[in-house]
């Protein structure tokens, strides 16, 4: 029997995930209340124009433009309106007014999560984001409650599914990019404007969310090192696929050390990468996110399934709404965020991994012999080398073929100073393509 009083849950936002979560909440209302013990009644849903959202199966008195008397009124706010602002200033006076916060606005948290962590803390509040990194697949969780005695050493991951959708087509249907980037607009996996998917920004928001919350350390989304796939060609893909690999975009958040005190620092980087095929992560196919995380005790866990969607991150809203109401029900502090480690974050030339390397050299005698000594120069090891018949002519120097090569392990400094020498030698007509090599 349901004694506690009816939780008044206010909605911001009415797009694909806001509507999925007002209809759920409307639709298994009773069931959620034997789950928390208390009713969960939607007072509204705060949208910019009533009329365009009218006729869509919610009832229409829910609608209304007052965002801020809806806030005033509520025990839980659910903010799934995105932007930074008036998300922020809306948040703010959410928890200001005594309610817990629910969001799925990964950009907010990137860029303003400490000022909104910190705010919490202090008045006592929680806010609950579970849906801000990969819609239905828990990872923000299990990393702020199920691990926080163990020590990650490393999360890396796909964590942007349009951009795994337009890589996997490249790759299973040997689509150009474009081609692949059309589909992939059609089926509603990327906006009008790519922009945000493709060059890698929604991938450097997750992955500095994830690292703040693995490594308890503010990392601030201008540290994270990104790369897009924009430059990703059809060619690099059949070169991957004919040995072994598959490119990815990936999120890679790791601890290092750092150089100028020997202690431990961060790295986040984003960006497309080598995996091999018999990796998990290189059978993460279609729209799907995983997330790899290695730990010191709990070893190595991945967390897989839909990335993206508006029923999926719905999901995950709806399951911290009960977390939230719960909380009201039972009492107690709740969960605060850690960042006391404060750790360095650290440029990504400090770090560590594999390269395949993609050149374009002249016929020449002693080329390779030069090419070895470039690489060897720098510190970089070379682990293989793969080089096609030359072609193009035959005057000297007119004929041209192409080397891949693979390194072992290398510093990024490393390898970028070998790169530059490469640029700058005249037996290299081209550095065709530069892939780190990850999962190995």
């Amino acid at each position: 029997m349901i004694e506690y009083r009816n939780l008044r849950i206010a909605l911001l936002g009415s797009g694909s995930v806001g509507s999925q979560v007002a209809s759920l909440l409307l639709e298994h209302g009773d069931e959620l209340a034997q789950r928390v013990g208390a009713g969960l009644e939607l007072v509204g849903i705060a949208v910019r124009d009533v009329e365009k959202h009218r006729g869509q199966g919610i009832p229409d008195e829910l609608f209304t433009t007052d965002a801020e008397s809806l806030i005033l009124g509520a025990d839980i706010v659910v903010e799934v309106m995105g932007g930074l602002e008036p998300a922020r200033e809306l948040i703010t006076l959410a928890m200001t007014s005594g309610a817990d916060v629910v969001t799925a606005n990964k950009a907010l948290l990137a860029t303003h999560g400490p000022e909104l962590f910190e705010l919490a803390e202090q008045l006592g509040a929680q806010l609950y984001y579970e849906a801000s990194v990969a819609a239905a697949i828990p990872i923000i969780r299990p990393l702020r409650e199920s691990l926080a005695g163990d020590r990650i050493e490393r999360i890396y991951g796909i964590v942007n599914g349009s951009t795994n959708y337009i890589l996997d087509r490249m790759d299973v249907d040997d689509l150009p990019a474009e081609e692949a980037q059309r589909i992939a607009l059609e089926l509603g996996y990327l906006e009008a404007d790519p922009t945000l998917d493709v060059e890698g920004y929604d991938a450097a928001q997750k992955a500095a969310i994830l690292a703040s919350l693995a490594f308890h350390t503010t990392v601030p989304l201008e540290a994270v090192h990104r790369e897009g796939i924009s430059g990703v060609t059809r060619e690099q893909v059949r070169a991957a696929r004919d040995a072994g690999y598959v490119v990815k975009l990936l999120a890679v958040c790791e601890r290092l050390t750092d150089p100028a005190t020997g202690g431990d620092g961060v790295s986040v980087r984003v960006h497309p990468a080598l995996v091999p095929r018999t990796h998990p992560l290189g059978a993460v196919h279609g729209g799907n996110n995983a997330v790899f995380l290695e730990a010191s005790a709990a070893g190595p866990l991945m967390f897989y399934g839909a990335g993206a969607g508006g029923i999926q991150t719905a999901s995950a809203v709806l399951g911290d709404v009960v977390s939230a109401a719960r909380r009201h029900v039972l009492g107690g502090p709740g969960v605060a965020e850690s960042t006391h480690a404060n750790l360095p974050v650290l440029p990504i030339a400090n770090v560590v991994t594999r390269y395949q390397v993609t050149l374009r050299v002249v016929d020449e005698p002693g080329v390779l012999a030069h090419i070895a000594g470039v690489f060897s120069e720098h510190g970089v090891s070379v682990e293989t080398v793969q080089q096609s018949p030359f072609s193009g002519g035959t005057e000297p120097g007119a004929a041209t073929a192409t080397l891949v090569i693979v390194t072992h392990a290398a510093t990024e400094a490393a390898l970028t100073a070998t790169v530059a020498a490469l640029t700058a030698s005249d037996a290299v007509t081209e550095v065709a393509s530069v892939l780190r090599v990850e999962g190995i």
